[in-house]
């Protein structure tokens, strides 16, 4: 944190959240004062327990650790019997030569080809969207490796599945909340540019209270104009959509649609289970469905997990979902205050 200006960073919003519910339910609270992202809930009984940004008290450690690990977290959940994205993991250089593995970039490239391109390629520790890229040549393709090479050491090649994404979060066998996710897409009006369309979803982001929106710096999205041969003074005809990047999280711009009202039993029964299949209590469950969340569907995948999952964007989705988001923390706080 120490190489970080304090005004690049704003107090996230969930420390707030929590010095409320503290309040209410008699606990005391306390948060580090100078970033405001770990902190510490006592409750009258002397329990003590402790959270930093999203990561609570909650999970049991192993399983925890499991859902960060991509890749181990789908052979757990394929072993299991839940359909997951085909794909397999490969290792920066310098990571292969540690662990005496050829499985490098190389042999990463050889399994695209077999799959068909394009492919994602993801970091296998990395949350929010991250590095994730869906490459579509090869030169792309080494580009992509290496730069998540950079910050993970395992690299996940993966098959695109044109579907829907869904994220349902789950406390104890209860859905909390589940909703689409939608990419970063822009509707041209035939007057601004695509810069100005991105500068004007980025301010009404900011202004619903997001806490992280996406760069338009971010290489990527740059790489997906020049495919689309555009440029930021580009115009879009009025009422043209423009798909800006291929990962939905709400954290790299996408939008989201509650469908919490909606969901069908099997994927309410799926989300549960599988939640409790892996050792957690609370837990986001990202799907891709192959139809729509409403109905059953013959075909769907589980993206991830993920065992400390950001609501903060979620609420921006209005009061109802802001109204969601307390109470879950608010059972999440009665919980953890319970030896």
């Amino acid at each position: 944190m120490t190489k970080l200006k304090k005004s690049t960073l704003k107090q996230p919003l969930l420390s707030d959240l929590f010095k409320k519910i503290g309040k209410k339910l008699g606990v005391k609270v306390f948060v580090e004062k100078e970033w405001g992202m770990v902190g510490r809930i006592s409750y009258p009984n002397g329990i003590h327990r402790y959270f930093r940004i999203t990561t609570l008290d909650l999970n049991p450690v192993g399983a925890f650790e499991i859902a960060r690990d991509k890749d181990y977290a789908k052979l757990f959940m394929s072993n299991m019997g839940y359909p997951v994205i085909p794909g397999k993991k490969f290792y920066s250089n310098e990571w292969a030569k540690t662990i005496n593995s050829d499985q490098m970039i190389d042999r990463a490239w050889e399994y695209a080809k077999q799959i068909g391109l394009p492919v994602f390629l993801k970091p296998n520790s990395k949350s929010q969207g991250t590095g994730v890229a869906k490459v579509f040549t090869k030169t792309d393709f080494y580009q992509t490796f290496k730069s998540i090479a950079r910050i993970d050491n395992v690299i996940l090649v993966e098959q695109p599945i044109l579907g829907k994404d869904y994220r349902i979060v789950v406390l104890d066998r209860e859905i909390i909340s589940a909703y689409e996710r939608i990419p970063l897409t822009i509707i041209g009006d035939g007057k601004r540019t695509i810069l100005q369309l991105l500068e004007r979803k980025q301010a009404e982001y900011k202004k619903s209270g997001r806490e992280k929106t996406f760069l338009i710096t971010d290489p990527r999205l740059i790489k997906n104009l020049h495919r689309e041969k555009l440029a930021f003074d580009s115009i879009l005809p009025k009422g043209q959509s423009l798909q800006m990047l291929f990962n939905a999280n709400l954290s790299a711009g996408g939008t989201s649609v509650d469908v919490t009202d909606k969901i069908h039993p099997f994927f309410k029964k799926t989300a549960i289970n599988l939640t409790r299949d892996m050792g957690l209590r609370l837990c986001g469950v990202d799907l891709m469905i192959i139809g729509d969340i409403t109905m059953p569907a013959k075909i769907w995948y589980v993206i991830e997990i993920n065992a400390s999952p950001g609501l903060h964007h979620y609420a921006s989705l209005g009061k109802k979902q802001q109204d969601i988001v307390e109470n879950l923390y608010t059972k999440v706080f009665k919980v953890m205050g319970k030896k």
